[in-house]
């Protein structure tokens, strides 16, 4: 049987020098690349290189570009690519960037522009103010909102976010801890419960309906304690309940902060004047109280809409806990 070569064709035997050479090139090939040492540091330094140019694109300060590492800076250039995206040069976003210190000093939270699905795509510089994270700290948890929000609120965002895009110019508001500084959490003993009110607007130069942005306000829900007040108990409202949540004694401060006296809170049920949207929750804190399993996640503070007397809605963090013996609820 004769063997031929699959390169001439010619039988084998006779034309075995037609085969390339092991570690020798054939002529006319072109030398294979291979890796060196050298190259890959070449790679690197041209990577660096780009990275730095980039960097020094960056409209923030100085400082802060020294302090950024090659993460950070790929997660502002993706900010700003998806900020320009939305906003093309020569528009500018409503209430973005051109909004001095002094005037955003004056807003009661920060604000924040999300894209269609979630991504983030402005946040205004005065977020430090009211998470202890500066814009670009704020990037290293992620690039879209629910990076920063508590995992609990999740579903309820994603929920909200769908139903303003359905509805574009709906206004939507959900609630969630977001994440803050270990300086923050140190101090105040948690993150931040924080209120995102905001609608999508519609783009009308961009022909996709996906382009939508969604501008949200974002207000803490309650003012933190100064050092000087640590210990004021003005900000609390405290209430006992049986265990089905029926009011049996509350304090006065609820009268400040509600409108309701004491008396006409005595003897109703705590569902009575909650949001409807946010009774899952409360039903959920109220079981884990009352069957003793605290230590779950359900116990822990919840953020819920309280009815005032006015019939508007005041926004509370909620702890529970069970009385000693067995005995009913206690709110603050």
């Amino acid at each position: 049987m004769t063997i031929f070569c699959s390169h001439c064709h010619r039988p084998l035997q006779a034309e075995m020098s037609c085969l390339p050479r092991r570690g020798k090139q054939a002529p006319g090939a072109s030398k294979p690349f291979r890796s060196t040492k050298s190259a890959s540091k070449a790679r690197r330094d041209q990577i660096n290189v780009e990275l730095q140019a980039l960097r020094s694109l960056l409209p923030i300060s100085a400082q802060e570009k020294e302090r950024l590492s090659y993460l950070h800076t790929m997660a502002l250039v993706c900010l700003r690519l998806r900020g320009a995206q939305l906003f093309p040069p020569g528009t500018s976003p409503p209430a973005g960037p051109a909004l001095g210190a002094e005037l955003l000093s004056l807003l009661p939270g920060f604000l924040l522009v999300l894209s269609a699905n979630g991504k983030l795509v402005y946040i205004s510089e005065n977020v430090a103010q009211v998470l202890g994270l500066s814009m670009v700290e704020l990037l290293a948890q992620g690039d879209t909102i629910f990076d920063i929000l508590d995992g609990r609120a999740h579903e309820d965002a994603r929920k909200k976010l769908l139903l303003a895009q359905e509805e574009p110019g709906r206004e939507v508001t959900f609630v969630s801890e977001m994440r803050t500084s270990k300086a923050f959490r140190l101090q105040h003993g948690g993150n931040r419960a924080v209120a995102v009110r905001g609608r999508f607007t519609a783009l009308c130069r961009l022909a996709s309906p996906s382009a939508a942005a969604f501008l949200a306000l974002c207000t803490p829900v309650a003012r933190l304690p100064a050092d000087s007040d640590a210990g004021s108990q003005d900000d609390l409202i405290q209430s006992t309940h049986i265990l089905d949540m029926t009011f049996t004694d509350v304090t006065e401060s609820v009268t400040y902060h509600l409108g309701y006296c004491r008396e006409e809170l005595i003897g109703q049920s705590w569902y009575s004047i909650l949001h409807p949207e946010d009774t899952d929750l409360a039903a959920a804190q109220h079981r884990a109280v009352a069957l003793g399993t605290g230590a779950g996640p359900a116990a822990g503070p919840a953020v819920l809409r309280v009815l005032r007397r006015d019939r508007t809605w005041a926004w509370l963090r909620v702890s529970a806990q069970r009385g000693g013996g067995g005995g009913g609820i206690t709110c603050t």
